[in-house]
């Protein structure tokens, strides 16, 4: 600024002493002193526009540093909260590693008391298995001795009056079993014919007719002297009357009657003569 200042009065100067007037000297001392007012107040405003940069550059510092240590002061709270964070992972894979080994110790232990109790399973089995054979060894011989001293006590009333006592059972089959095994046995016995009778009466009950007729038909033929001779009769008319044939139950309900007219099987035959009419 000062350089400028120079070069504006250099020609001031080569006016002045060109021309020595007093006038133009009072002039020039005028413009100079106007000029040096105008610098004054231009230096002055320079000053003022320094001291104002100055201040709004400190400002800016000022405020560039407090942010700085605002940015620093974060980071160093983020760098705080990785440490930790870094901490507490350390501690939690150090606890899951504990739980991990806690967790395994059982398991083993576990392994180890179920291998034991399948050895001690396959053992007890093994011993179910002797102990089952030792049972079912026993049991045959038992069922053999039963037999022995069943067949030795047997006889042929104790033998129908168990099949007796079966038919009341209602046990149809078993009944029937009991009665041939009795004729098989004791094919010539008094009660051979009541046998066979009730065989004819297991028939008649599970209403297998057919078989039933034949039955009674072999106790009238084969004991044609027994008692039971007159009930073979009626059961087998009855058993015509039930497969719907009642010619032939008219016949031999009238065979009855003729044959054993003072018998109680002979009342129910007339009875029964007068339903089939």
């Amino acid at each position: 600024m000062k350089i400028a200042c120079r070069y504006f009065m250099l020609p001031l100067l080569f006016t002045i002493t060109g021309c020595a007037t007093q006038g133009s000297m009072d002039t020039v001392r005028n413009d100079i002193d106007a000029v040096k007012t105008r610098l004054f107040s231009v230096e002055k405003d320079l000053g003022s526009v320094r001291e104002e940069s100055k201040e709004g550059i400190g400002t800016v510092q000022q405020g560039f540093k407090s942010d700085v240590a605002a940015v620093r002061k974060i980071s160093a709270d983020i760098q705080a909260s990785v440490d930790s964070n870094k901490s507490e992972m350390q501690a939690l894979n150090g606890r899951v590693d504990d739980i991990a080994i806690a967790v395994k110790k059982p398991m083993d232990e576990l392994a180890r008391y179920r291998e034991d109790a399948d050895k001690r399973i396959i053992a007890l089995e093994d011993r179910v298995i002797k102990l089952q054979a030792a049972v079912d060894d026993l049991n045959n011989k038992i069922a053999g001795v039963t037999k022995q001293v069943t067949e030795q006590a047997e006889t042929p009333d104790s033998i129908y009056t168990k099949g007796l006592e079966t038919f009341k059972t209602g046990d149809m089959p078993a009944a029937r079993d009991i009665f041939l095994k009795f004729l098989e046995k004791y094919p010539q016995d008094e009660l051979a014919a009541n046998a066979k009778y009730w065989i004819g009466e297991t028939y008649y009950s599970e209403k297998n007719y057919d078989q039933a007729i034949l039955t009674f038909q072999d106790v009238i033929k084969n004991f044609p002297q027994k008692d039971k001779v007159p009930a073979a009769m009626l059961k087998q008319a009855m058993s015509f009357k039930a497969i719907k044939d009642p010619r032939n139950a008219k016949f031999v309900l009238k065979k009855l009657i003729e044959g054993y007219p003072r018998s109680d099987e002979a009342k129910k035959a007339k009875e029964l003569l007068k339903e089939l009419k």
